[in-house]
């Protein structure tokens, strides 16, 4: 029978999964890891992955194919997507799309990783003093060596940012200053190919059920409870900022598979 396994298509006489591998080997079958052994179907999509090992740019494409569903991850893998602003919510938004195998990805902060963001964004001490920038790049490439990085460490202004977005039909709005937002927005709504992934009302630690996704526009999502702010007494913490930057991720994903309500 022909089934798919690591991403080729083969001729085997084998009747179950389990005798396609030779050791313990972790498996993957029709994207779902199994640990119980199966008989083998006509085109089946088998993974069968070496723990421990680094696999090879086409394995780890098998893998992650195998893991999103056949047809999901080449959509994914085709997309281009922009992350302005890399703190709390951009730097776990990026994480969550290189996992995800987006094929390019452009970061843009313009500021350094201090100590007081380690209580909320994707760094550690060892980052502290490196532009955004570069430590989220080597964060990204140490998860999936084989996507698109790029980075500008440039500050966005009402003037500057359709230059710097034009090649990005999605553009994820994750600055902590409300000028900013602001002033991102309203330039890329402007543009009719871009559409903008915001976020408002992430601070405190309030029930993470009040945060959603909403389309307000036909281009612009807004996610978040649209009216906690940070203030005194009420802090930006990790687990409330990583539920919106999911949020914002997941409608990403989304928009790459045609899906535009949310």
């Amino acid at each position: 029978m022909y089934i798919t396994l690591n991403g080729r298509q083969v001729n085997t006489d084998a009747r179950t999964v389990f005798a396609l591998r030779q050791n313990d080997e972790i498996v993957i079958l029709n994207g779902f890891q199994i640990s119980v052994d199966r008989e083998l179907q006509e085109d089946d999509q088998v993974c069968i992955i070496q723990k421990g090992v680094m696999p090879n740019r086409d394995e780890l494409e098998a893998l992650m194919a195998a893991r999103h569903t056949p047809g999901v991850h080449q959509k994914l893998k085709a997309g281009c997507v922009a992350i302005a602003g890399l703190g709390g919510l951009g730097s776990h938004v990026a994480v969550m799309l290189a996992r995800m195998g987006i094929g390019r990805i452009l970061l843009v902060d313009f500021d350094i990783v201090e100590p007081s963001n380690l209580n909320r964004q994707h760094y550690t001490v060892a980052h502290l003093a490196l532009p955004k920038t570069q430590a989220l790049q080597s964060q990204l490439a140490a998860i999936n060596p084989f996507i698109d990085i790029q980075t500008q460490d440039i500050k966005v202004t009402a003037e500057n940012a359709i230059e710097v977005f034009a090649e990005y039909p999605i553009v994820v709005e994750a600055f902590d200053n409300p000028v900013y937002k602001a002033d991102l927005t309203e330039a890329l709504l402007a543009q009719e190919n871009i559409k903008v992934v915001a976020a408002s009302g992430l601070a405190g630690f309030e029930s993470a059920n009040d945060i959603q996704t909403q389309r307000r526009l036909s281009n612009l999502y807004l996610c978040g409870d649209l009216k906690s702010a940070a203030d005194e007494g009420v802090g930006l913490m990790a687990p409330r900022v990583a539920v919106c930057a999911g949020h914002q991720a997941n409608m990403v994903v989304r928009l790459l598979l045609g899906i535009e309500e949310v």
